[in-house]
């Protein structure tokens, strides 16, 4: 069977010359019948070992402020504004250390600090600072943090402590936003990424797909994040939470999940695409393993902020079945 044009033509830039493709050839790319999406992944599986390498990379999450978040972000059970179940805890020093030392245990290379908040204070700030300094004592692994907007004397502080990569999501398509969140705009999320990545600091940001969405808007977001040329990009599928506004929301379709994985690993052939949220809900083992071998190249292990993920022993199991080699960590000195 021949090859359908769009992947011809992304056999030729993505692949050969590594210009990712725009938005009008993502929609293409989208709207591919389900008998071209093998063809689709063993081109996006060329394109991330030429352009990435085989390498695998795994990162480990742990909340230090989960829950009695100020803002309405309408597909989280974290926001204090929703009858959801998840409300303020904190965790201490000594856990975050050792959370820190049993994530470096499984190979992974990469542990990141999260916090439920617009933007740390200075009291949370000062936490994450203790926190990534003992952590920095005792464990070699590289820290990454997501503690919402910034501000310049922020970021400079993170810069000071060796925070590795800045995780914080634009979540969605920018004319899609105010769908999703109202309590601060698109425009603030993208100004504090210009401020992480003018610091030096490696820049994740990515978002959540299935939520409500046009086709149209599934590439635009795919362009938008290409156009920050971020270093990694997560790529989560909502997994409706109770409570929340986008709770009766459909799970999103599996094909389409994969033809999503195709076109954003067109659109960002450099870039670390890692498998995040509702991975489990919405491929299933059969999906993650195409997923992994069609564009993915990183993973998060265990579970995440407020859902569950699968136990880690499980994805390593998968890793090593599909002979995919885990990234090892190469600080320099």
């Amino acid at each position: 069977m021949a090859e359908h044009s769009i992947l011809h033509t992304a056999r030729t830039q993505v692949l050969e010359h590594g210009r990712g493709l725009d938005t009008e050839q993502l929609m293409e790319v989208l709207t591919l019948p389900d008998e071209a999406i093998a063809d689709l992944l063993a081109l996006a599986h060329e394109v991330r070992v030429k352009w990435c390498g085989e390498e695998v990379e795994v990162e480990g999450i742990i909340s230090l402020k989960t829950g009695g978040c100020p803002e309405d972000c309408h597909f989280c059970s974290q926001s204090g504004m929703f009858e959801s179940p998840v409300r303020s805890v904190w965790l201490d020093i000594p856990l975050l250390v050792e959370q820190a030392k049993q994530t470096a245990k499984t190979g992974a290379t990469e542990f990141c600090i999260v916090a439920a908040v617009k933007g740390p204070d200075e009291n949370l700030l000062s936490q994450v600072e203790t926190a990534v300094r003992a952590i920095h004592a005792e464990v070699d692994i590289n820290v990454a943090a997501s503690l919402g907007i910034l501000s310049r004397e922020q970021v400079d502080r993170l810069t000071a402590i060796g925070i590795h990569r800045y995780n914080h999501n634009l979540e969605t398509a920018r004319s899609h936003f105010p769908q999703v969140v109202t309590t601060h705009t698109w425009e603030e999320r993208r100004e504090t990424l210009a401020m992480v990545k003018a610091s030096g600091m490696e820049v994740c940001c990515g978002g959540i797909l299935g939520m409500g969405e046009s086709l149209r808007q599934r590439a635009e977001f795919a362009t938008e994040l290409a156009a920050l040329e971020p270093d990694e990009v997560p790529m989560n599928f909502l997994d409706p939470r109770p409570g929340t506004p986008f709770a009766n929301l459909p799970v999103m379709d599996n094909k389409d999940a994969l033809r999503a994985i195709g076109a954003f690993r067109l659109a960002l052939p450099r870039t670390t695409l890692r498998f995040a949220g509702g991975r489990e809900l919405t491929l299933g083992d059969l999906g993650a393993e195409q997923g992994l071998m069609g564009g993915i190249n990183a993973v998060i292990v265990g579970n995440y902020l407020t859902t569950l993920g699968r136990p880690q022993e499980q994805d390593l199991d998968m890793l090593e079945r599909l002979s995919l080699p885990l990234k090892v960590l190469n600080r320099s000195v």
